[in-house]
């Protein structure tokens, strides 16, 4: 396995993690509250949704378009 492989697995699993961050952060209590007010989520818990699907999509990426030798 290459090392842009092994990068990629690891974004990958750090973009997992941030979208089970994302999505229990959702479900907290002053989340949902904000979110019945606004209509939207609070900035954190979109820049964990943006940033863990970007991650997963990246990692993936290079999972499988990594550099073979």
């Amino acid at each position: 396995m290459g090392l842009n492989r092994l990068l990629g697995a690891a974004i990958l699993v750090a973009g997992v993690i941030a979208l089970g961050f994302a999505f229990n952060a959702a479900d907290a209590p002053m989340e949902k509250v904000s979110e019945t007010l606004t209509g939207k989520y609070t900035d954190n818990t979109m820049m964990y949704f943006i940033l863990g699907g970007i991650a997963v999509v990246g990692g993936g990426l290079l999972i499988a378009f990594g550099a073979k030798r």
